[in-house]
């Protein structure tokens, strides 16, 4: 996978409202956990691979809360380890080195701690997995599906992506289906990576199934932290969360 994150993965707009779940530590890792109201299926829980805003950024936690809204248990493991991409950070308000905070939260010092919350929910009984990643949590979501852990796997404009490497080995190793939220502008996944997807996964090849959905007018990050007065950020965002849901409801 590539390491590479684009101008955009560093950008956010932060939205209005109040979180409704909880931080919680499991097996040592903390993490914001949306619980549905009512009865759920408690074998199932929706690992949500965040941004490298991680828990600290309400926009994250609101799209949990919406997640456990429509039934579905949802976790935001913090595998940044108390160190996200915080205001004052990307607002230039402190000194922040890009490269070094990249070189601090590689695969090999991050994955851990999804994989210790992963361990711990399956001994509380949880045997089906969903994973929706964005942007960088997007190569977690792979390798869950690699493994066999993930039932079905949702990507919204990811990034540290090998293209097409990580495509390929998809194709060949994982069975759970995949969905792909790509929008217009993004240095991250362009257009030529998501051509590629459709080349290696669509028109039936991958046979779990596959979609890659477009969202016109969009650039990455939108589906989690675009800007809500554009109409067509709008529109992006509330469709491929809309199209999230559909997707797991139907294969999780």
């Amino acid at each position: 996978m590539s390491s590479g994150l684009c101008d955009d993965c560093f950008k956010a707009v932060r939205h209005e409202g109040t979180p409704e779940g909880n931080l919680e530590t499991i097996n040592g890792v903390e993490c914001y956990v949306a619980t549905p109201p009512g009865d759920y299926p408690k074998n199932k829980v929706l690992l949500f691979c965040s941004d490298v805003f991680g828990i600290y950024l309400v926009n994250n936690k609101l799209l949990a809360d919406d997640f456990a809204r429509n039934g579905i248990k949802t976790i935001i493991p913090d595998y940044l380890f108390g160190d996200p991409i915080t205001d004052d950070r990307f607002s230039g308000k402190v000194p922040f080195n890009r490269d070094e905070w990249m070189s601090k939260h590689r695969p090999e010092a991050t994955r851990p701690y999804l994989e210790k919350v992963v361990s711990a929910l399956k001994e509380q009984g949880v045997t089906d997995f969903g994973a929706a990643g964005y942007c960088f949590g997007a190569p977690y979501c792979f390798e869950l599906a690699y493994e066999g852990t993930a039932k079905a796997v949702m990507l919204a404009h990811p990034s540290r992506l090998q293209i097409p490497g990580d495509l390929e080995k998809y194709a060949a190793v994982s069975k759970a289906p995949l969905l792909i939220n790509s929008c217009e502008t993004d240095a991250a996944f362009p257009q030529e990576s998501q051509a590629k997807a459709d080349e290696i996964l669509g028109g039936g090849k991958f046979k779990p199934g596959y979609e890659r959905l477009y969202w016109e007018g969009c650039r990455h990050g939108f589906a989690v932290r675009g800007d809500m007065s554009d109409p067509k950020v709008k529109a992006g965002k509330e469709g491929s969360f809309k199209a999230s849901i559909e997707f797991f409801k139907k294969y999780l």
